[in-house]
C-alpha cells in the first residue's frame, strides 16, 4: 500500500469522543502517578502536547493553581477546546513542524502522540528545548510491535478475528507513517536528547469495559478504510463489533511506555528552581 498522509484517527470524527474518553478512563491514572512522582505543584508551567481530550489538561490545571500556567496544544483542537477554562490556554500547534511555543516549561508531557508523528524526532528535540533547566519531559507512547494482540488469549475464532482486524489496523498505521515499535526506544532516545535521571516504566491493561469501548470506536473510525484496503469486510467487521459489545472477547492494549527525564541544569543540580 502507498503511504497515506495525515493521521488515521482524525480527532474531527464523532468516535474520537468515545476513544479520548476511554484512553483517559484507561491511562489517566497511570499518567496522574508519574504526575504526583515528579511533584507537579503550585506555579509551575506545564505543557500538554497533542492533548486531545481535557482531562489531562484539567488534572494540571488543579494541581498548579492559579500562579500556574497549563497550555495544551493539538493540531486539531475539536476536543480539547473544552479545557479551556480560566487557567488553561488551548493553542493548535503542529510539534513536529512549529517552533515550541513561549516557555520555559517546568513540565512537557505527551501521550500517544509521537508514535503518529513522522515528524517524530524533531518534535522530540522541540519539547526538549522547551523545558527550563531541571524541568521534566514525560513521554507516554504504545509499542503496538512489543504486543501486538488484541486478544491475548486467543482461544476461538472471534479472538483470532479480533487479532486479525487488529493486524489490518497496524497496517493502516504503518501506512500513515506511524512507528509500532517507538515506545521501546524511548529511554535511549531521552539520554540522546540530553537529559538526565531518565527512567520508564509500562502500563498493560488486559481487559476492561474501557478497552471494549476504546476497541468498537476504533474499528467503526476506521472501518471504511479497513475494507476499501481489501484488509476485513463488513461482515467481519459486523461480526467482531457484536462480540465485543455482547463482552464475550478479553481485549487488551498495547503497551503504554511511560519514559521521563529531566533536563540539567548545568550546575550540577538536578532539581527544579
Amino acid at each position: 500500500m502507498a503511504q497515506d498522509e495525515g493521521y488515521l484517527l482524525d480527532n474531527r470524527q464523532a468516535e474520537a469522543g468515545t476513544r479520548f474518553d476511554a484512553l483517559a478512563a484507561l491511562f489517566d491514572a497511570s499518567t496522574f502517578r508519574h504526575f504526583e512522582a515528579a511533584g507537579v505543584a503550585e506555579g509551575w508551567r506545564c505543557w500538554e502536547v497533542g492533548a486531545g481530550g481535557p482531562s489531562v489538561a484539567a488534572w494540571l490545571r488543579e494541581r498548579v493553581g492559579p500562579g500556574g500556567r497549563v497550555l495544551a496544544t493539538d493540531i486539531d483542537v475539536s476536543w480539547t477546546g473544552t479545557a479551556a477554562t480560566e487557567g488553561v490556554e488551548v493553542l493548535r500547534h503542529d510539534v513536529g513542524r512549529d517552533d515550541p511555543p513561549p516557555g520555559p516549561f517546568d513540565l512537557v508531557h505527551t501521550r500517544l502522540v509521537l508514535v503518529h508523528v513522522t515528524e517524530r524526532d524533531a518534535a522530540l528535540r522541540a519539547m526538549v528545548r522547551a523545558l527550563r533547566p531541571g524541568g521534566l519531559l514525560l513521554v507516554e507512547d504504545a509499542d503496538p510491535a512489543l504486543q501486538p494482540l488484541i486478544c491475548p488469549d486467543e482461544h476461538g475464532p472471534e479472538q483470532e478475528r479480533a487479532n486479525r482486524l487488529r493486524s489490518g489496523f497496524r497496517a493502516l498505521l504503518r501506512q500513515r507513517g506511524a512507528d509500532l515499535s517507538y515506545g521501546r526506544r524511548l529511554p535511549r532516545l531521552l539520554r540522546e536528547a540530553g537529559l538526565v535521571d531518565v527512567e520508564a516504566d509500562a502500563y498493560f491493561p488486559v481487559t476492561s469495559p474501557a478497552c471494549d469501548a476504546l476497541e468498537a470506536a476504533t474499528v467503526r473510525q476506521v472501518r471504511d478504510r479497513l475494507v476499501a484496503a481489501g484488509l476485513a469486510t463488513d461482515e467481519e467487521i459486523d461480526g467482531h463489533l457484536a462480540a465485543v459489545e455482547a463482552g464475550r472477547l478479553d481485549l487488551a492494549t498495547s503497551p503504554m511506555i511511560s519514559a521521563w527525564g529531566r533536563r540539567p541544569t548545568g550546575d550540577g543540580s538536578r532539581r527544579l528552581v
